[in-house]
């Protein structure tokens, strides 16, 4: 009896739905993130075994930086920085801090693209005047031309420059929401605003205090440090929770 041949055929099969799906969800998430900056000061911060998540929206950050030597070594001294990601939010801060700026466009657009400030207010419009790449320089002090950092002392009794720019971003900013009869946006109550403190570990805890206390100076006793979690501390943290009481019932 003779073998049967199979007659063989190509298998061809259709791509076209699933590139379509890709594009939508390539598209989706595109459209759905939120773009990180830049942030030129980075900090190291300590370890902890808090889960507390820091929220992710309206939120001041304040980074605390060392300030280092020519050797690269901390001086014993600390630098503040500012920083928020809405960009809308950041143009309404200096309106309130610096009209005069806020009216020149292109300071105005400069600083609101800025994922970090950090110079005094009379220095502010030579740093907005300079390149993105200079800022940065100069914010890492790395350009001698301006000082950086927002200056923590109080001046003849009055608020500290940072006091102003905390107050600005906590009483300023508005929740905006259409009127249904006018269709304009129209500011409905006031943001709550998150305070989040960025420390570096070779920070001076002297600084830290100053920071915490200019706080509490103007009301601001609520806010966040910010930390990174820690797995050696959670496992040695959860070892002796279990030890010592009968595995944390």
């Amino acid at each position: 009896m003779g073998k049967v041949k199979i007659k063989k055929s190509d298998i061809w099969i259709d791509m076209t739905p699933m590139s379509d799906v890709m594009t939508l969800l390539l598209t989706f998430f595109m459209l759905t993130s939120t773009f990180i900056k830049n942030e030129p000061v980075r900090v190291n911060t300590p370890g902890t075994v808090i889960e507390t998540k820091v929220p992710e929206t309206d939120v001041l950050t304040i980074t605390v930086s060392p300030v280092k030597g020519q050797d690269g070594k901390p001086t014993g001294e600390g630098q503040v920085f500012l920083g928020m990601s809405n960009a809308d939010d950041l143009k309404t801060i200096l309106q309130n801090m610096h009209p005069s700026v806020a009216k020149n466009a292109e300071l105005a657009y400069a600083f609101s693209s800025e994922a970090q400030f950090g110079v005094s207010l009379k220095d502010l419009p030579a740093y907005l005047g300079k390149s993105q790449e200079q800022r940065s320089k100069i914010l890492l002090g790395q350009d001698p031309s301006i000082k950086p950092g927002i200056p923590l002392d109080s001046i003849d009794g009055k608020m500290s420059e940072f006091q102003q720019w905390v107050l600005a971003a906590k009483t300023n900013l508005k929740v905006m929401e259409k009127n249904e009869q006018t269709g304009q946006m129209e500011p409905k109550e006031t943001k709550k605003i998150a305070l989040v403190i960025k420390a570096d570990h070779d920070t001076p805890y002297k600084t830290i205090k100053l920071v915490m206390s200019e706080l509490q100076d103007i009301s601001q006793s609520h806010y966040y440090l910010s930390t990174q979690l820690d797995g050696n501390k959670v496992s040695s943290a959860r070892n002796y929770i279990n030890q010592n009481t009968g595995g944390g019932q």
